[in-house]
């Protein structure tokens, strides 16, 4: 196995490679696509703008025939200071004031450049440091860096790479043609030229469902190699309830609200059963074309209904950095929120199933018993009602201890039994209780 980075400044994407059967799989990709080569332009023009205002007064960023001029001699700079360690900078006749024209000369060093976009290059940290970290691996893994487009040729970029992943570039691909390569050898594949070369691409968010409380519940999660199918089994959120709504949703929010809505569909002719009965199978599957199908199956009666939805996996770059970041600078406040949310349905679902289990048991619950927790029930519907968040942590504890006592008792009664824990659901662990609401 070859471990492979490739760098873009401001993208990083890793790789891991089949070497005997030829299979590029992407473990991950990150970046601030708000980063690119023109940013060290903008700080060369903004540099040469100012300097020139002190020395002359004249503001050339308000003259657009001047700034244009900047903007060429700052990427002509930039690019020579590549390979040297300073550059002459003439612009002659740039403006003219009452006095006569005015001619820009200056030299730029390369330690002044490097100092001028030192917050560019802080900012290529984090990405770097992210994509290591969900394709879960060490420096000691990656064995190539391959750099990618013309800004990668800048000296302290290049060094930045090496601090970053303790190995230095490989410098035996032209940065310029990478991205063109590598789109011929996927164009030779998709033609079927190429049959000894296969790409697994990443699902670049996470995908889910909304649930009870608007959550979203991720079924697969980003970063994910596709092709790729994953289920869930969820239930119902009510007693008798005949359908589902299905909201398929794209992003890293804890909230429906807060993400990417990808479809809605509803499944019909669910048997009418008490809450937490019926099963209902969700399935994401993304095929190799990043194309997305999502199936709700009703285990009982086999009825389904599906939606399909393309380009959930090629979203534009920007997109899907923009929602990464806004899910960073909102996870503790989803984190609180999602909290509360989980605290509220599992009060719920437990006032929900201690009523059950009371009635269920009939006369085998002692009045004492059956008080104690019909009390406890009552507590907890006042809490929810109030959303006293705390009350209902407390509350949910007890009535989990009186209902333990309640079974302790009946099963002593009875001499035995099949030693289900009072409470516990018919439906099997694997069942995500009380999901889906029912759609109007």
């Amino acid at each position: 196995m070859t471990g492979i980075a490739t760098f873009d400044y401001g993208q990083l994407q890793f790789y891991e490679i089949k070497c005997k059967d030829g299979v590029f799989e992407v473990k991950s990709t990150s970046g601030d696509t708000h980063l690119g080569g023109d940013d060290f332009d903008k700080k060369i023009v903004d540099w040469l703008a100012t300097e020139f205002q002190r020395n002359e007064g004249v503001d050339l960023r308000k003259d657009k025939q001047a700034l244009q001029r900047l903007t060429e001699a700052a990427e002509k700079a930039k690019i020579e200071l590549s390979s040297a360690t300073q550059t002459n900078i003439n612009l002659p006749f740039i403006t003219a004031t009452q006095a006569g024209p005015k001619h820009l000369d200056t030299t730029l060093t390369r330690a002044k450049f490097e100092e001028m976009t030192a917050d560019l290059l802080d900012r290529c940290r984090k990405p770097v440091q992210q994509a290591l970290q969900d394709a879960k691996l060490s420096n000691a893994e990656i064995d190539e860096v391959v750099l990618v487009g013309g800004s990668t040729r800048i000296p302290a970029v290049q060094e930045l790479v090496r601090r970053i992943i303790g190995k230095d570039p490989c410098q035996g691909v032209n940065p310029d043609e990478v991205v063109a390569i590598g789109a011929a050898i996927q164009a030779g594949v998709l033609s079927g030229e190429v049959k000894d070369i296969l790409l697994l691409d990443v699902t670049p968010l996470s995908l889910g469902v909304e649930t009870l409380g608007g959550v979203m519940t991720k079924i697969i999660s980003r970063n994910t190699t596709i092709p790729v199918k994953k289920s869930e089994i969820f239930s119902t959120a009510a007693d008798g309830q005949t359908n589902v709504e299905v909201h398929a949703l794209q992003g890293e929010r804890e909230f429906a609200k807060d993400n990417k809505s990808l479809g809605t569909f509803r499944l019909d002719g669910i048997p009418a059963a008490p809450r937490g009965v019926p099963q209902i199978e969700v399935t994401f599957d993304i095929d190799a074309n990043g194309i997305l199908s999502v199936t709700a199956q009703d285990k009982a009666t086999g009825k389904q209904q599906s939606i399909s939805i393309t380009g959930a996996s090629t979203l534009d770059k920007g997109d899907v950095e923009n929602m990464v970041r806004d899910a960073e600078a909102h996870a503790e406040e989803d984190r609180k929120r999602r909290e509360q949310i989980d605290t509220k349905n599992m009060a719920d679902s437990l006032a929900y199933q201690a009523q059950k289990q009371l009635q269920d048991l009939g006369d085998k619950v002692s009045s004492e018993d059956r008080s104690r927790v019909e009390g406890l029930v009552q507590d907890l519907r006042e809490a929810i009602n109030q959303d006293n968040f705390e009350r209902m942590k407390s509350l949910t504890n007890e009535l989990q201890q009186a209902l333990m006592q309640v079974g302790s008792a009946v099963y002593a009664q009875a001499g035995g039994g099949d030693g289900r824990t009072t409470g516990e659901s018919p439906t099997g662990e694997d069942v995500i209780d009380a999901d889906f609401v029912e759609s109007k």
